[in-house]
């Protein structure tokens, strides 16, 4: 069972990750962008006057993500998929190396993995904006044209999902219920259970 809640940033991806997470059992991807910066020993104001090194950091973050998805063999839940390729396209001149050549393929093999799994797109609202701490140009034209560009993704790629319209909270959690529980995922008994991982953590620095 793959689980993914892609979207642009702001949207409450992470907190929808961590419930699934908890609920069902599964192991947790999160917080790539994080470990990358940290890898690379850059902070955002460098990621914003560097071009070199935002091309850099986000094809980096995109092969990590594929990467870390590979090494899990009972299933997880992430709080993105290709997401960084909108932020590619956004922010950086790396989409075009990304999607071309043998990178292409790669890609083209990581969308059709990601089309197998489970996917909730989630939309922005106004009511959920917040920095943080990673996503450069946190605003609401910023979020929309990442919300879109994550859209013609999924529409290309013809990778099926659910939107998840509402900011409210109670309502994800019915509509994401309801999905996993026509397939037949179990929740998990919580009692006294030690809390999940991130499993970027798992991930040595290479």
């Amino acid at each position: 069972m793959r689980i993914y809640f892609v979207g642009s940033h702001a949207t409450g991806k992470t907190t929808m990750t961590r419930w699934v997470s908890r609920r069902y059992g599964l192991p947790m991807i999160t917080e790539v962008a994080r470990a990358v910066l940290a890898e690379l020993e850059i902070d955002l104001d460098s990621l914003r006057t560097d071009m070199e090194r935002v091309s850099d950091y986000q094809r980096r973050v995109f092969e990590r993500q594929i990467a870390i998805e590979k090494l899990q063999e009972k299933g997880f839940v992430s709080d993105r998929a290709f997401d960084n390729l909108a932020y590619a396209a956004e922010h950086a001149l790396a989409l075009g190396e990304i999607m071309s050549g043998q990178s292409g393929e790669e890609v083209r093999h990581y969308m059709e993995w990601v089309a197998e799994g489970v996917v909730f797109f989630v939309r922005p609202h106004r009511s959920l904006l917040r920095e943080d701490g990673v996503r450069a140009g946190v605003d609401w034209d910023s979020v929309v044209r990442i919300d879109g560009m994550v859209k013609l993704l999924l529409e290309q790629f013809r990778i099926p999902y659910l939107p998840i319209d509402t900011p409210s909270m109670q309502e994800r959690v019915r509509a994401v219920e309801f999905v996993l529980g026509r397939l037949g995922l179990q929740q998990a008994v919580i009692e006294h259970a030690p809390p999940q991982r991130n499993i970027v953590t798992l991930v040595k620095r290479s």
